[in-house]
């Protein structure tokens, strides 16, 4: 878990008025170290047995008590979760039978979590202090996590797939503007995986033996999922009408 409140964000984590903004290490003894803040924006906490804490930004000399890098386990005394409700999480107790492709019998959610002098073991304690290493490891995970929006494009696909089919429903699939919106729902959507397919073609490995995807290109395919994704509903809305909305 990486995201932290962060508060004031012209501020570090040592000089916010609330310490609690970023996760921090309050106390340790000779079994580990007791930690307090919070994590936001955590999507599949509650589905976890495990959770890795992590810094979410640059760290300085003054920020040492925030860095740290910890596994505990998702039930651990001290350790709160807020559930983040989204509009159709109740859906898959509604039945509907085999309508829903993806995740259809499991429903996704995202928490804040709020930690009171959380106890980590010495053994599963990975950045005590190290400050200096914070960013690159920031910056390394994002690498992998940005790489990795290109899931986003089977969503692309089903709903591409979907407004050509309703374009036949109704009558129109070879009417010159309803084809050039289809060409360009599928270009903004390879466009993502492209991106995401070339950063780990660029990889290259390590000192350690694993493989670090090109940094640059994961970050555009991350910048290219905050854009086309919502260009591609906007399309197909344009495509499907009003059907798109009342049909399911």
């Amino acid at each position: 878990l990486m995201t932290d409140p962060k508060g004031d964000r012209s501020k570090g984590p040592s000089e916010q008025d609330d310490p609690d903004l970023f996760t921090r290490i309050v106390d340790s003894d000779e079994k580990g170290v007791y930690v307090s803040g919070a994590k936001a924006h955590q999507t599949g906490c509650i589905n976890s047995h495990w959770i890795i804490l992590m810094p979410t930004i640059r760290l300085t000399q003054n920020d040492k008590e925030y860095a740290i890098v910890g596994a505990i386990p998702a039930d651990v005394k001290g350790l709160t979760y807020i559930y983040g409700r989204q509009s159709c999480d109740t859906r898959v107790m509604e039945g509907g039978g085999d309508i829903d492709l993806g995740n259809a019998k499991f429903g996704g959610q995202e928490a804040m979590m709020i930690l009171d002098r959380v106890f980590i073991s010495w053994d599963k304690v990975f950045m005590n202090g190290e400050f200096e290493f914070a960013s690159m490891l920031v910056e390394r995970f994002t690498c992998y996590h940005r790489r990795s929006y290109v899931c986003k494009t089977g969503l692309g696909d089903v709903l591409i797939g979907a407004a050509a089919t309703i374009a036949d429903y109704n009558g129109v699939p070879n009417v010159s503007h309803i084809k050039d919106k289809i060409i360009e729902m599928t270009h903004l959507n390879e466009t993502i995986f492209a991106a995401g397919i070339a950063s780990s073609h660029q990889g290259h490995k390590m000192k350690s033996g694993v493989y670090l995807n090109d940094d640059m290109l994961a970050q555009v395919c991350k910048h290219n999922v905050t854009r086309f994704p919502y260009e591609i509903s906007r399309l197909a809305q344009d495509i499907a009408g009003g059907l798109m909305v009342t049909l399911p």
